[in-house]
């Protein structure tokens, strides 16, 4: 008997260990440290490519709220008109989705899932599809000159937008991503 219980002792150790876990190691929810979170999936996929780190730019962060907000206030995505030269020009990748739905390590990913459909080449005809909208978010988290990023999210009525700006801005015509 005393086997018995000795068992169940240790289930509900186990048991309650478990559930203290989030607790323990500290839970940080859907959104918690979003912006390490996203700097991180952004870096897994350039290590995995062989590039260097992006480093957070809390510059191009401030320039990525504001165009958030925007765009979740008006419910509709579409790229912020570019402005400046080369050296002060910004990338961007948007995403909009359902709010409350998605972690930030899978916004990030829907960006570098179009790796499926990049193909090597000079921009723009880096597309199996034949179509670069279809390999455009990947190929600037992707893309060599980039150093830094900054993002922010920015929720709507029904969707959030995530805005991530780039330094030194990517996709550039006639030029290799990596």
């Amino acid at each position: 008997m005393t086997r018995r219980w000795d068992r169940i002792g240790r289930i509900a150790a186990a048991g309650a260990l478990l559930l203290s876990a989030p607790l323990l190691g500290g839970a940080t929810g859907r959104l918690g440290n979003l912006e390490g979170r996203l700097l991180a999936a952004h870096n897994r996929e350039r290590s995995a490519l062989g590039l260097q780190p992006l480093a957070w730019d809390d510059a191009l962060a401030r320039d990525a709220a504001g165009w958030a907000a925007k765009l979740a206030a008006a419910g509709e995505i579409e790229h912020e008109e570019e402005s400046g030269d080369a050296e002060t020009s910004e990338g961007e990748n948007l995403w909009q989705g359902t709010k409350g739905a998605y972690a930030p390590e899978a916004m990030v990913g829907l960006w570098i899932a179009e790796k499926a459909n990049y193909r090597a080449g000079p921009i723009p005809a880096v597309s199996r599809t034949g179509r670069f909208e279809d390999v455009g978010h990947f190929t600037q988290i992707a893309w060599r000159g980039s150093d830094r990023v900054g993002c922010a999210l920015a929720a709507g009525v029904r969707d959030e937008m995530l805005v991530c700006r780039y330094r030194t801005a990517g996709n550039v015509e006639g030029e290799r991503a990596f």
